[in-house]
Parts: C-alpha cells; sequence; structure tokens
C-alpha cells in the first residue's frame, strides 16, 4: 500500500501549537496539539509535524502551511533595535512630526506623550534628491552622498536599514540605487525599500511600514531557515507561511517581505472559521479565537472576513493588507491583578506557556483565567484529553489567596475573575461591530481556539447574541484554516486622479497583473491556473480616507459601487450630485494561487462511544454553590443530539461549558449550536 500523502497546518499560539493533516487522497482529516515552546517556536513546530506523522502511520508531507507569531510577538514586546533610517535630505524628521491624532482622545488623562519612534533621530540620515509627484527627477540622486551614510551606518554597527524616498511609488529608481550602494559599501546590512514593501502614497505610513518590514526581516529569516533545516528529513515538502492577507506565501518569498505575516495566526483562524460557518449556513458571523494570551475577533459578511490597510501591531501602523482583526488580552492565560487603588483587573498580561497559569505546576505564581475555571469545575483536572494534568490544589490556594485580598469567597473571586474577561471579550467584539454600525444582535458568533468556548453562555448574555457555533475540534480551526488557503499576493499602485483615463487606469491594471503572474508561476502555477482581483480605493474630493470597492467593468461601474458602498459604511452618498467630484487613488490587484481544499461534509455515522458520561462539582453561580453536572464528551454525540444545560462538554483540545437556561444541539455537520433552552 502506498503511503497516504499529507498536507499539515501549524499553528504556533502563545501556549499550544495546533496541528492539522489533510489526506489530499482520501480526505480525511487528523487534529492534534502540543505545547509550544516560547524559546524556540521551532521545536514545538518539530514537535507537532513529528506527533501528528506517528497518529497517521505509514505517510509523506506533501506540503506544510504555517501560522506563526514571530514578527508580530517582536513588535508587541519592543524588540527593536539597531535600526536605521534612509530617507531625502530634509525630510529626516519624518517620524518624529508623525500624525496628529491622539489615541481615544487622550483618554482618562490630561497629556499624552507619543510612543518612542521606531528609529532615534540619531540614526536617520538623508541622502540629496528627489523625484516629484509623478517620478520625474527634480534633482538627481546624490551617490558621493549616498556611499557616506552607507559607510557610516556601517560604522556604527547598524545593519538593519528602511529606506523610503519621496515619491518612490510613482518611482523606485533612487531607492533601488541607494540599495546598491548599501551592498558596495555595507554589504552585511539587510534592507527593505519602500518602492517593494508599499508602493503607494502617504509617506510617514509608507516609511513606518517599510520600518516594520525591516526591523523583523532578520528574526524571521532565521526562524524560517531554521525550520527549513530541520524539515529537510520529511523530503522537504514545500513550506508555506501563512500571511495576514488571507493567503499564504512560500517561505522563501516571505522572508523578502517578512511584515505580511504580523498577523498570521489569527488570520488563518478568521478564515477557517468563516468556511466553516458558511457551509453550516450561516453568512453574517462575529469570530472570537481565545488562545493561551489574548482573543482575536473579526466580521464575516458573505462567507468572507472583512480585509482592512489601515491596522496597526503595537504602535506601529502597517499598511499592509490584512484581515480586519481586533485582539485583547483576554486568554486562558491572562494574568488576574489589583490595581492601586484595590479593583479586580484581569489581562492584557498573560502567564503564556511558560511558566503558565498555576495549575500548570511550572513555577507560574500568579492567578489566570484558566485556574478560575479550574477552581469553578469548568474545565477538567487536565488538558489534551489527559496528556497533561493539572495541579487543582495549585490553582485553589492561589484564588483563595486572591480571594482574601478582596474579601470574598473562593468561587465568587474565581466568578469574578472570569466575569471580567468575558466583558474584555465582549467589548472587543463591540469594536467590531457596534462602533462600525453592525447590530451585534445580527450576527451568529462563532467561538474556538482553546479557551475561545468556555464564556460563550456569558457572552450571549452580555451581547445579546442569539446563538454560538462552535467547530467541532475548536482549539484547532486555525491551523485547519491553514489548508483552505489560497497562495495570495497583493500589489498596489498610487493613481491619483479626479478624471481617470480609462486605458491609462488598464495599463496600471495590466502592469500589477503581470507582476502577480510572475510570482504565481514562481510559486509552481501554470497560467491557467492563475486568477486575479482589482479592486480600487476611491473617495470623494476633499476627503482624507479611502474606501476599496471592485474594479471590474467599466469606470462608471466602479464609481456606482464606490457610493454604494460608501453609503453602506457611512449612512450617505453623493451619488446625485454631479458636483462632487469621485477621486481615485490607488489601484490594486490580487494575485491567486488555488490550492486544494479539505471538504467539509455533512456527517452520516452514529459515533461509538468511547467515554462513559460522567459528573463533576461545577459552579455558574457564586450564590448558589456547586452543582453535580453531567460530563459528556463530545466526539460521541450524533447529529440531532440536544444538550440541555448545565453540562460540561469535552473533547481532546477543548471544553464547552453549557449554562443552566442553555442549550446545545449537534448540527449536521458535527458543529455544537448553542442558543437559550426553549428556542
Amino acid at each position: 500500500m502506498a503511503a497516504r500523502r499529507l498536507r499539515i497546518g501549524i499553528d504556533t499560539g502563545g501556549t499550544f501549537t495546533d496541528v492539522v493533516a489533510f489526506d489530499e487522497e482520501s480526505g480525511e482529516v487528523i487534529t492534534t496539539k502540543t505545547p509550544s515552546t516560547p524559546s524556540n517556536p521551532a521545536d514545538g513546530f518539530l514537535a507537532g509535524v513529528e506527533k501528528v506523522l506517528e497518529l497517521a502511520g505509514d505517510a509523506v508531507v506533501s506540503a506544510i502551511s504555517h501560522g506563526t507569531t514571530v514578527a508580530t510577538n517582536q513588535l508587541l514586546e519592543g524588540k527593536v533595535t539597531a535600526l536605521g533610517f534612509v530617507t531625502n535630505t530634509g525630510y529626516e524628521a519624518m517620524l518624529e512630526i508623525a500624525r496628529q491624532s491622539v489615541p481615544d482622545g487622550y483618554g482618562n488623562s490630561y497629556f499624552w506623550v507619543k510612543p518612542d519612534r521606531i528609529v532615534p533621530r540619531h540614526l536617520v540620515k538623508g541622502v540629496e534628491g528627489r523625484l516629484d509627484v509623478d517620478g520625474a527627477e527634480v534633482r538627481a540622486f546624490d551617490e558621493a552622498g549616498a556611499r557616506e551614510v552607507a559607510r557610516w551606518f556601517r560604522e556604527q554597527g547598524t545593519d538593519t536599514l528602511g529606506v523610503c524616498f519621496l515619491h518612490a511609488y510613482a518611482n523606485p529608481a533612487h531607492e533601488e540605487r541607494m540599495r546598491e550602494i548599501l551592498r558596495e559599501e555595507h554589504p552585511d546590512c539587510v534592507v527593505s525599500l519602500s518602492s517593494h514593501v508599499l508602493r503607494e502614497y502617504r509617506e510617514y505610513e509608507r516609511a513606518m511600514t517599510t520600518l516594520v518590514d525591516a526591523a523583523v526581516k532578520p528574526r524571521v529569516s532565521r526562524y524560517v531557515e531554521s525550520i527549513k533545516q530541520r524539515l529537510a528529513p520529511f523530503g522537504p515538502p514545500p513550506f508555506y507561511v501563512m500571511k495576514s492577507n488571507g493567503g499564504v506565501l512560500s517561505a522563501d518569498e516571505v522572508v523578502h517581505q517578512p511584515i505580511t505575516t504580523v498577523l498570521s495566526g489569527p488570520a488563518a483562524g478568521a478564515l477557517g472559521a468563516a468556511l466553516i460557518a458558511s457551509v453550516a449556513g450561516y453568512d453574517k458571523v462575529l469570530t472570537s479565537d481565545g488562545g493561551g494570551t489574548s482573543t482575536d475577533v473579526s466580521v464575516v459578511v458573505g462567507g468572507e472576513p472583512t480585509l482592512t490597510t489601515e491596522g496597526s501591531v503595537g504602535v506601529y501602523p502597517s499598511k499592509i493588507p490584512m484581515i480586519d482583526v481586533v485582539t485583547v488580552g483576554a486568554g486562558g492565560g491572562s494574568i488576574a491583578w489589583l490595581s492601586p487603588e484595590g479593583t479586580l483587573k484581569v489581562g492584557p498580561q498573560s502567564a503564556g506557556a511558560d511558566p503558565g497559569p498555576l495549575c500548570y505546576g511550572a513555577g507560574g505564581t500568579e492567578v489566570t483565567v484558566t485556574d478560575a475555571h479550574v477552581v469553578l469545575g469548568r474545565i477538567p483536572p487536565h488538558l489534551l484529553g489527559g496528556e497533561i494534568p493539572l495541579d487543582v490544589d495549585a490553582a485553589h490556594k492561589g484564588v483563595e489567596a486572591l480571594a482574601d485580598s478582596l474579601g470574598l469567597s473562593p468561587e465568587a473571586a474565581a466568578a469574578g475573575v472570569l466575569e471580567i474577561s468575558a466583558w474584555n471579550q465582549a467589548n472587543a467584539l463591540r469594536q467590531v461591530t457596534v462602533k462600525r454600525g453592525l447590530d451585534v444582535r445580527d450576527f451568529t458568533l462563532t467561538t474556538f481556539g482553546g479557551s475561545g468556548s468556555l464564556l460563550l453562555c456569558r457572552l450571549m448574555d452580555v451581547l445579546g447574541i442569539p446563538r454560538v457555533l462552535v467547530p467541532p475540534d475548536p482549539g484547532n480551526v486555525s491551523a485547519f484554516g491553514l489548508l483552505t488557503v489560497d497562495v495570495r499576493g497583493d500589489y498596489v499602485r498610487t493613481h491619483v486622479s479626479l478624471d481617470p483615463d480609462a486605458a491609462e487606469v488598464a495599463a496600471v491594471f495590466e502592469e500589477l497583473s503581470a507582476e502577480a503572474a510572475a510570482a504565481l508561476a514562481g510559486e509552481g502555477f501554470a497560467a491557467e491556473h492563475h486568477r486575479f482581483a482589482r479592486t480600487a480605493d476611491l473617495r470623494y474630493f476633499g476627503q482624507a480616507f479611502e474606501v476599496r470597492v471592485p474594479a471590474e467593468g467599466q469606470l462608471a461601474d466602479v464609481e456606482a459601487a464606490f457610493h454604494a458602498e460608501h453609503r453602506a459604511l457611512y449612512g450617505y452618498d453623493f451619488a446625485d450630485d454631479p458636483g462632487q467630484q469621485v477621486e481615485w487613488v490607488n489601484l490594486r490587484v490580487t494575485g491567486i494561487g488555488p490550492i486544494q481544499r479539505p471538504e467539509i461534509s455533512r456527517s452520516v455515522d452514529v459515533p461509538t462511544p468511547t467515554h462513559e458520561t460522567s459528573t463533576r462539582p461545577v459552579c455558574f453561580d457564586p450564590a448558589a454553590g456547586y452543582v453535580d453536572t453531567p460530563v459528556l464528551w463530545r466526539p460521541d454525540l450524533a447529529g440531532g443530539t440536544v444538550v440541555e444545560g448545565p453540562a460540561i462538554l469535552e473533547e481532546f483540545g477543548s471544553t464547552v461549558p453549557i449554562h443552566p437556561g442553555y442549550a446545545a444541539r449537534v448540527d449536521d455537520y458535527r458543529n455544537l449550536i448553542v442558543e437559550r433552552s426553549g428556542r
């Protein structure tokens, strides 16, 4: 018998590394998890590959897709060092000036201090030379000055540089010559050019995006190269990395544009959940991916998560296309702490995987959300189906100490920790709905991730959501999502015009399509399999923001789509006002190389029970105390089964508490549909 061919998706989270393997012949899907290794994420990655191959038996790896947080963590932790910036003479203060906007209207303070610049002022150098808005040379590039700057950075030991010259989006010649000089004078330097990272206007955002790309390039390159070397005994198989835009790209190409991976893991989760919910018949969906350190939420309409180019990572703005995800520090490892005023807070600090919560018994010293769940009996005294036993006594002692400081019972203190965590998640969901004019009650919430479904009943109470969908193996949805995405590349060109010429627009689109086609060919896709999506950023003349719309058909069709989308977003448009001009700003092409997806099919087999129903004391309400609650093994439940709360549904990678007054129904795809009882 020939060995089966497996395509593997691996998502590295803060606590666990999730693994899903797809048999390309039979369609079988195999899932598992392994603890993450924060000190070297590659160790957890390889452990996941070995574990799933052991489960699969005789198999070879045909490809691996990976969701990584290496770039994200570096930026969130502020580990940006020895980074230099080269720009035009006279514009060295670009980063200091930045933008005038102040976050959250100063919050509760009268003062707001700008965060430290990503590059300190003394590591910014200017080079003489100037292009105009159309890319024509106004002043020649000063090669002697450029060589002096390159040598200065070499002498300073600054080995990572971002280069952003004015109007390089229209003509990259000066930037490309600067790179050549850097290679000659400072050959060990890692360089990112704005004309390659983000070929659109707005100098500050383009400079920041370029510098973020440069900052993460060394670490991402080392990480990817390490994994590639360690995959050699497995073939090596083709190795893809998830991008923030909802596609994957070969690891060899990702190292040239690592900024595209800054929302790698959350993007995969949103796409996987969107597909699962769409197949189940829900097209207006909120996704909530709860992990060990955070919860990531997004909006799905018509089966597709929304995209944005207005995102940021920590304090750093990033203009690359990315799935529109809002992250809140509310995961299983989020730490409970007391403010100076004596009030209880939860997160955003996290115990992570090392040392982890108190109940991990690995040296953790602070109460976490997971400890609160353990104390209330809402999760079992072990993880991963018994592979990782939990120290229940340590969790109780920690919660008791916290309760004493608050003057509460241990049950009330634990419930308070979970209540705050639930509200943190609810506020994140409101950010992507209510603050954008969407009624959260019109959506179905899809919860996944190891901790994503633990508070779903309380979220339904807080938000008024009618139902929650919990996929099978919810802890592995992000890894599953990695197997559902195509190879995808985005290409953009600023083309500002109030009266665009159709031939000029078509020529730019053709040029961008040629770039996309060349990249897809380099990824091994035959020309007949290439797909392209054209979009454009439009605005009303005088506006400072754009709206992206599909750009197929005639120019008038694109502008009509813009009017409609503007009304949907902001409640008004000027479609009937001939005096209000529409301005075209950016033209975009997305090149897509389609891959074979796992099929989500209806479940026709009645499962053979493998676990006996048991009970354990669970506290859903501190005032009512502990109640003997049925504990069911979720994979044993056949389609159509209805479980009335209170109940606990367990499986290998996650637990779903069903509170009194709620019921869970198993649908035809083995999803849990949780609603209020009697609906």
